[in-house]
């Protein structure tokens, strides 16, 4: 029997967000992976962690540590951390585990860090089947808890880590539709700042923890100078009137 490895979009942290798919495959999992920063003696639970406890065991679930916080790329330890999860999940599978399940917030697809794992881990076992299972986005999270609406008519929608650069943010903020920017963190006075310089400032959400406790959402101001990593940023598109965009 060919063993599956299913990244599994587990939402941006309320348990409820998940499917009913997302929940059936993370049981039906032999072993359970959630990635949690590497180089901690003792590292916290992570936020997909945290999310999945309310529908897995805790003895199917299993930690993987990633360099989730270097800058600059490909870097030896973000390359070696990749390499030693691949391991864990071949040994799992030479152990005779089957159904393999990888714990990702948001979508496996989007931003995640599951698109790496897979690679590594059909680099050393080719048979390895690997599927995918989505997930609601922050972003989606934060439009609906703010009520937002990302997108209407002909409008596009632009997504964008703020680690892509101010430039990409600009251009976005300059077009006719929304704009999302992931990861603002350390980056936020510079979005700040060209949010002001387009006069976009008014109409931004800024959504913090979103489903965990302490979570923020609401405008964006100077005084968000301790935002966690996984901060969501909305811009919407400017809208005259109704069906404007039709």
């Amino acid at each position: 029997m060919t063993a599956t490895l299913t990244g599994v979009g587990v939402g941006p942290g309320d348990p409820e967000l998940l499917t009913v798919k997302a929940v059936r495959v993370l049981r039906e999992a032999d072993v359970v992976f959630v990635p949690v920063m590497a180089d901690r003696p003792e590292p916290d639970a992570g936020r997909a962690e945290t999310t999945v406890r309310d529908h897995v065991p805790a003895d199917r679930l299993r930690r993987l540590p990633f360099a989730l916080d270097d800058r600059g790329g490909v870097t030896a330890r973000r390359a070696a951390a990749w390499d030693d999860a691949a391991r864990a999940v071949v040994e799992a599978v030479d152990a005779g585990a089957r159904a393999l399940a990888f714990a990702t917030i948001g979508d496996p697809n989007v931003y995640s860090t599951f698109g790496y794992l897979a690679q590594s881990v059909r680099a050393r076992r080719p048979a390895v089947r690997v599927a995918t299972v989505p997930g609601v986005t922050a972003m989606q999270e934060l439009a609906s808890r703010s009520g937002t609406p990302l997108c209407e008519g002909r409008e596009p929608l632009t997504l964008l880590p703020a680690t892509a650069g101010s430039a990409l943010f600009a251009d976005a903020l300059a077009g006719p539709g929304s704009v999302v920017v992931y990861k603002g963190w350390r980056r936020h006075p510079d979005l700040l700042a060209e949010l002001r310089r387009q006069d976009r400032l008014a109409d931004a959400v800024l959504g913090r923890s979103l489903g965990l406790p302490g979570e923020r959402i609401g405008p964006v101001g100077d005084a968000d100078h301790d935002l966690p990593y996984l901060s969501t940023l909305l811009v919407p598109a400017r809208r005259a009137h109704r069906g404007g965009k039709l």
